[in-house]
């Protein structure tokens, strides 16, 4: 049986992209410093079975300097991975930095480019140009690391359907193998959302698109990515063939994973835990306390169900529920079937392509 998913959070930013809402930010060297040697403690004392997937995530694990992510990685286990990861802010890809994660075994590479337009990439704090991507990934396929990802956000400031189009043109020519597409959320967790929701101003707020611009790219991308040869395999995931992300379908599907590092969270199979959210309550917990768990609980069957529902009805392939959940959840399934969200297979469901547009609005229904 292979090991658990193993997340590694590395919470560090050259900069905070306005439409950011994770708990990453711009610290300062020593904070960096005294973190990745909690990180490592914390790392050293775990039990990782070798045979699972790793994903280094962040903010930006590629901001590290190949003997800070060496203080990271010497603490895991010594290849044998079934898929490594690694998150990438386009320009942060140096020479010496890919080596070294090529050295760790890092073997897929996840580039958040989110626009290939200089002004749009601009405007949400990247600072890459297209030229600067289709350079790192051919220094990362030289190096060994060949499966490459992509993301992109619909819904950007000074975004058009003209600027979206050559973004989707940019994922053909590069002949990438997975893209996610997500719509830009518009919460209070970060600059831009906050700004958007009090009728501000600032970063770009009033050139972000209208709710339907955004769903019309959003639908731009599905038709134009499945035209040339990805599956969608997730509301917000496309992959060529065996190209999947094996790590993130452990979370979709409820298979353990384990996470180190600030808000990294883990799964057994019957309880979830989680670490304190900021990089400095990390250090401060790992030094006085030697743990930095904040959360811990214990699952039963109806926060199981709840999961299952809220990860698995997210991917293609739906969910199938054994007698006792399908008792609950079947009855409450009939009018998301008939409304067309819905397409139910003796006791498994999965979301219409319609379907996957409302998922959210899907997903509360079934679990009233």
């Amino acid at each position: 049986m292979s090991g658990p998913g193993v997340y590694v959070s590395i919470p560090f930013c050259a900069q905070k992209c306005t439409y950011c809402n994770f708990r990453s930010d711009v610290y300062s060297r020593p904070l960096r410093s005294e973190y990745l040697n909690q990180l490592a403690r914390e790392l050293c004392r775990a039990e990782i079975a070798p045979g699972g997937t790793l994903y280094f995530g962040g903010g930006s694990p590629s901001l590290l300097e190949p003997q800070e992510f060496s203080v990271v990685s010497s603490n895991l286990p010594d290849g044998g991975w079934d898929e490594a990861t690694l998150e990438i802010a386009p320009g942060e890809a140096t020479p010496d930095r890919v080596r070294a994660w090529a050295a760790c075994g890092i073997d897929r590479a996840s580039l958040g480019v989110q626009s290939f337009d200089r002004a749009v990439a601009r405007a949400a704090g990247r600072k890459h140009g297209p030229e600067t991507v289709e350079a790192e990934i051919d220094r990362l396929v030289a190096a060994g690391i060949r499966t490459i990802s992509v993301d992109l956000i619909a819904g950007l400031a000074h975004q058009t359907p003209a600027t979206w189009s050559r973004s989707l043109e940019w994922v053909e020519r590069l002949a990438v193998d997975h893209v996610s597409v997500y719509m830009l959320e518009t919460d209070d967790d970060s600059r831009l959302g906050r700004e958007l929701r009090s009728g501000g101003t600032r970063y770009g707020a009033p050139d972000v698109p209208s709710e339907d611009l955004i769903l019309d790219l959003y639908l731009e991308a599905v038709e134009r990515l499945v035209a040339i040869g990805f599956e969608r395999y997730e509301v917000s995931n496309f992959a060529r063939r065996g190209k999947r992300s094996r790590h993130n379908l452990r979370y979709w599907t409820l298979q353990p994973y384990l996470g180190f590092g600030s808000d990294a969270h883990s799964f057994d199979g019957h309880r979830r835990w989680s670490n304190v959210s900021t990089a400095p309550e990390y250090v401060e917990r790992m030094k006085t306390a030697g743990s930095a768990r904040a959360t811990f609980e214990e699952l039963g069957p109806e926060q199981l169900l709840e999961d299952k529902v809220l990860t698995g009805l997210r991917t293609r392939a739906g969910v199938r529920f054994d007698s006792r959940e399908w008792r609950k959840v079947g009855p409450r399934a009939e009018p998301l079937v008939a409304q067309g969200w819905l397409v139910a297979d003796g006791p498994s469901l999965r979301l219409t392509d319609r379907g996957l547009l409302f998922a959210d609005e899907a997903i509360a229904d079934l679990l009233a």
